[in-house]
């Protein structure tokens, strides 16, 4: 056994273990040793080393290598002393029992190394079953994250493109002159099912990079009313109450992070607001006193809405990937929206959190530094 083996031998026993097998061997061996001694006479000092063997066993099995040469050594002591003839003598009469001892001394070495190694390799085999048990587990999780993909990319991809194709067929068809009120629905078909398009293919974009750590924080000044302004280009303004003051001073975040974050905030909670209510967008600064690390003055972003909500107990869960909490609502609900939201807070620095509408629904809170003047 070379010396790194056996330096990790006697490090892989734990404490409480390698003091039990040194009490068990100064203990036992003696009140064994007592116990055989009016047994001297009927037994042959071969099937006496044979018990001490058992006891240096039992020592390894228990407390490890170190117990073990303990036992080993103190078996031989006793052994030699009180029941090799002549007894309480260093002298020793017949090769036989010379020999017996000899060998004795050696099997116990050998038996106390190898019960340790054993034990050594059962406890990496236990650990390697749990490093594949645990593999086995991501490997499954990866799995149903990727059925989950596969079916819920599947249908909100089939849906939006079987109205483009529908809406741009009916426009095509030979023959049919279509008023003007119902060009413009068709047209309105087409938009809205292309920016359900959109908002998918970003989203997994987003959610490939966040995966890969590809992503790439540039932070700088960034006013709040010019971020919300981008975001909901593309969202029907009339669903949205902003109140978004332009003289807040400018937030250190990445823009277009934060503008991807707005977005789908307001994406969410324009789908679960019932209709006849508005999301409302509201932003603040912190009272003085308060401040991040660096002491600077904290923004918040409010996005407001007036839906079912999320039960307490269940808000952890509303931040996974593929994880929908609630199918009601139209437009495209992979889960994504909200795992990027917190993913990209995170990579500016910032925080987000939800809270309890008063009057029922959801407020997500995004707190960024303001930055520094």
């Amino acid at each position: 056994m070379s010396l790194s083996t056996l330096s990790g031998v006697v490090r892989g026993v734990g404490r409480t273990r390698r003091l039990s097998g040194v009490a068990l061997a100064l203990v036992g061996l003696p009140v064994g040793t007592a116990l055989l001694l009016g047994l001297r006479d009927d037994l042959a000092l071969a099937s006496i080393l044979l018990l001490y063997l058992l006891a240096i066993v039992v020592v390894a099995a228990v407390g490890g290598l170190v117990p073990a040469v303990l036992a080993a050594v103190l078996s031989f002591g006793l052994a030699y002393w009180f029941f090799t003839p002549p007894f309480h003598t260093v002298e020793v009469h017949g090769k036989d029992a010379l020999v017996d001892l000899l060998v004795f001394g050696v099997v116990a070495g050998i038996v106390s190394a190898i019960v340790e190694v054993a034990a050594r390799d059962r406890a990496a085999s236990q650990r390697q079953l749990a490093e594949q048990a645990a593999r086995t587990r991501e490997l499954a999780a990866a799995d149903r994250v990727r059925t989950a993909l596969l079916a819920a990319v599947g249908h909100d991809l089939r849906t939006p493109l079987t109205s483009i194709t529908a809406a741009v067929g009916a426009l095509r068809q030979p023959g049919v002159s279509w008023s003007a009120e119902h060009q413009d629905e068709l047209l309105l078909t087409i938009q809205e099912s292309s920016d359900r398009l959109r908002s998918l293919v970003t989203n997994l974009v987003d959610m490939t990079r966040l995966r890969a750590d590809a992503v790439t924080v540039r932070l700088g000044p960034v006013g709040l009313e010019e971020v919300v302004a981008r975001a909901l280009m593309r969202e029907r303004r009339q669903d949205v109450d902003i109140d978004v003051d332009e003289a807040l001073p400018p937030v250190l975040a990445d823009a277009v992070l934060l503008e991807r974050v707005v977005e789908n905030l307001v994406e969410n909670a324009v789908r679960f607001t019932p209709a006849g209510r508005q999301v409302e967008i509201r932003a603040d600064v912190t009272a003085p006193g308060t401040a991040d690390g660096d002491g600077r003055p904290l923004a918040r972003l409010h996005v407001v809405d007036h839906g079912p909500g999320i039960p307490q107990e269940r808000r952890t869960e509303m931040f996974s990937a593929f994880r929908q909490l609630d199918d009601r609502g139209p437009g495209p609900h992979v889960g994504l929206g909200l795992a990027i939201v917190q993913g990209f807070t995170e990579a500016m620095g910032a925080q987000v959190a939800a809270s309890t509408t008063p009057g029922g629904g959801l407020t997500m809170t995004v707190t960024l530094p303001v930055a520094a003047s």
